[in-house]
């Protein structure tokens, strides 16, 4: 697959509120066809979309694709967009996914107009395939599924016919209805549509309608044990509701000939299938079976893990819907596959989080700092800005005092020459507080520093330096007196290349995951005023990263921040250092 880049080519300039001119996209093809549809009066230009997941698993970032663009252009086109769930194999969907869908879609920011179940429709669909079975298109097989499929052909060969292909519709009638009624064992009989086995493309030499399946559905218990097929039934709950622009992914394509011709021999709403481009992520799987295998496996914690490209996951690591809305956009909506670059979504996080998140300071690995000068257990509150990016966040008060900690790596005894931070005889600027010097150094009896001594300028309150003089370094820090332990938790990509499917035949995928995906620092220290802060609050520590207070784990008395991004990229520049380059 190619790799996306960031194109403005095809973008026309409009004036923003401020005068200025900025880029506004090109409508994509779907929005070419809407607007066309609408200037003809097609469907008397209505716009009805829906988004129609299997409750078999958790969302992830490719289905918000899919969420923002039905929801948008039922928004963009005064429209409506239902939420229907593709329930049709008992086995593998449950109530949890039914839930944990509904949240996901509500907390990306969208509300469904209609909320449907295939399941709804179970009772027209049989009623239907009857139909199609009185009407000669549709016959019960009862060879065996390696049967059946040995009969399919191949693109080069037409497929050869059932035994049971000609049989009589009163046959066809009275097996079908046995099968609804359950005499029959699961994978004793089919229902196949009657098409044509020389067809070029496999799916309409003769495709499987219904089979049978004695399993207890979610919603509809036992009254049920033959079960449609998503390429049946997913055209006639479109039609039932009206749905104008049905918007698949493109592994659908080649599905849209069934789709039509259900419809067409049926005689109903003649719904029409599009197909985009699937979202592929770098660094990340995206298969909804292998994020099961991870689950499973106890690679990760849970679908919610935040490593896990789950919405569940994104939202617990502290991602918001802005920013996978920001995203989505900017990937546009294309017919043909490619694979966008982490650093894209990581992109959109740091641009929301950049605006909403309030900076505050905390040390990670900490490396007690003693001022020696400092008046003896006197405390300076000083003010801290809450956020440069929006002046009505405002201030807090920040303890300063005799004691500090600072991160290990802003201090080396003997530092390299572009080394500009803390060292033996340097001077350096604590954000917000003073100028210190470092005149000593303690060690411990293995010889390595556990304290670092220094003196600080009484005139520099604030960071200033009172005559002029030049210092390179700013360090965050917090009071040793004052700070409260946190658990941090720094959570890196999931795989540590970027296409996990690239490996050699019979190499297992998952030899591509990151072994430093996950880094617990058990005790942190965070700035008091963090003392009350929110389950899901989203914090820029200052030089760190951006970090988010886990609602799932985290207690008041035992703090758990999530990293959700880094400042900037530095997992390519890691990745080049690592490769030699």
């Amino acid at each position: 697959m190619r790799m996306e880049t960031l194109e403005m080519a095809g973008t026309e300039l409009t004036s923003s509120a401020d005068g200025s001119e900025k880029p506004e996209r090109s409508l994509n093809f779907i929005e070419q066809i809407i607007e066309e549809d609408r200037r003809t009066g097609k469907h008397g230009g209505r716009v009805q979309t829906r988004f129609p997941p299997e409750p078999n698993g958790y969302l992830h970032i490719g289905h918000a694709k899919s969420i923002c663009l039905n929801f948008g252009l039922a928004l963009k086109y005064g429209g409506k967009c239902n939420l229907r769930f593709d329930d049709t194999n008992p086995t593998k969907e449950d109530v949890e996914y039914v839930e944990s869908i509904q949240e996901d879609v509500k907390w990306l920011g969208f509300q469904w107009d209609g909320l449907y179940f295939a399941s709804d429709y179970f009772k027209q669909l049989y009623q239907w395939a009857e139909k199609l079975i009185q009407d000669g298109l549709a016959y019960v097989d009862s060879q065996s599924p390696e049967e059946i499929a040995k009969q399919r052909g191949t693109a080069s060969e037409p497929g050869t016919p059932s035994p049971y292909r000609d049989r009589s519709v009163a046959e066809n009638l009275d097996l079908f209805r046995r099968m609804r009624a359950g005499e029959f064992a699961d994978g004793a009989h089919v229902l196949r549509a009657k098409i044509d086995l020389a067809a070029v493309h496999l799916i309409m030499r003769d495709p499987i309608l219904y089979r049978i399946r004695h399993a207890h559905h979610h919603r509809t218990g036992d009254k049920w044990c033959i079960y449609p097929m998503y390429d049946y039934a997913h055209g006639q709950c479109d039609s039932i509701e009206q749905v104008t622009h049905s918007i698949c992914t493109l592994e659908f394509e080649t599905h849209r000939r069934l789709y039509d011709w259900c419809i067409e021999k049926l005689g109903i709403f003649p719904s029409h299938q599009y197909e985009f481009a699937r979202l592929n992520l770098t660094y990340t799987v995206m298969s909804k079976r292998r994020l099961l295998e991870l689950v499973q496996s106890g690679d990760v914690s849970g679908w919610d893990d935040p490593r896990m490209p789950t919405l569940c996951g994104l939202r617990r690591r502290g991602y918001t819907p802005e920013a996978l809305r920001a995203f989505c956009e900017r990937i546009g909506v294309a017919r043909f596959n490619s694979t966008i670059e982490m650093a894209w979504l990581e992109d959109a996080l740091r641009d929301d989080l950049n605006k909403r998140a309030a900076r505050v300071m905390a040390v990670l690995r900490p490396l007690k700092l003693v001022v020696t000068n400092w008046p003896a257990g006197e405390v300076d509150w000083i003010d801290a800005v809450n956020n440069p990016e929006d002046e009505s966040a405002g201030s807090r008060k920040v303890p300063f005092s005799g004691t500090l900690y600072i991160e290990q790596d802003d201090f080396m005894e003997n530092p390299p020459k572009q080394f500009f931070r803390l060292s033996p005889g340097r001077e350096v600027r604590l954000r917000y507080g003073y100028l210190v010097t470092c005149t000593d150094v303690v060690k411990d009896a293995d010889g390595k520093v556990a304290e670092v001594r220094c003196t600080y300028d009484p005139a520099s309150r604030g960071g200033n330096s009172p005559d002029g003089r030049k210092v390179k370094a700013t360090m965050h820090w917090v009071s040793a007196e004052h700070a409260l332990p946190a658990e941090v938790r720094l959570y890196d990509h999931l795989c540590r290349q970027p296409d996990p499917n690239d490996v050699a035949d019979g190499v297992d995928w998952k030899t591509t995951l990151n072994p430093n995906s996950l880094e617990v620092i058990p005790q942190a220290w965070v700035e008091p005023s963090l003392k009350e802060a929110a389950p899901g609050s989203k914090y820029q520590f200052e030089r760190l990263g951006y970090f988010s207070l886990d609602a799932k784990v985290s207690k008041p008395d035992h703090m758990v921040f999530n990293r959700s991004v880094t400042l900037r990229d530095s997992w390519a520049k890691a990745q080049k250092k690592e490769g030699g380059a």
